[in-house]
């Protein structure tokens, strides 16, 4: 299952190597709401293997957009089952903020920018 999600870097934890053949990364996303900021989502990601360097050139507060895969794991102890879900990325984007358009300068026209008139012609409508 791929999906992606848009938002601000906040947090990034160092690699932490688990064993010999493993290693993950997990980092935060502030993911605005669109209604109210003050409902916005802090989405965790989990980076594992080679991908614990895709964060290497992204700073906090950028804006990125994550690629990730939907993962769910079982997990039993002593009787107790319990269960698991991580989204494990796979590819960063930077994503630049978009410009707000108040203030856009609004190009000038000349009267010769203006196409001409149509020649009229002899219906009623």
């Amino acid at each position: 299952m791929n999906y992606e999600v848009t938002g601000k870097l906040i947090y990034k934890e160092a690699t932490q190597k688990i064993s010999d053949r493993f290693q993950k990364r997990e980092f935060v996303i502030e993911v605005e709401n669109e209604k109210n900021p003050q409902w916005n989502d802090f989405v965790k990601v989990q980076l594992i293997q080679d991908g614990c360097d895709l964060l290497e050139t992204i700073q906090l507060n950028e804006n990125i957009k994550v690629y990730f895969n939907l993962r769910g794991r079982k997990w039993e102890n002593n009787g107790q089952v319990s269960y698991f879900t991580n989204l494990e990325g796979w590819r960063i984007e930077k994503v630049q903020a978009e410009a707000p358009m108040m203030g856009a300068p609004v190009p000038e026209y000349k009267v010769e920018d203006i196409p001409p008139m149509p020649e009229a012609d002899d219906l009623p409508f």
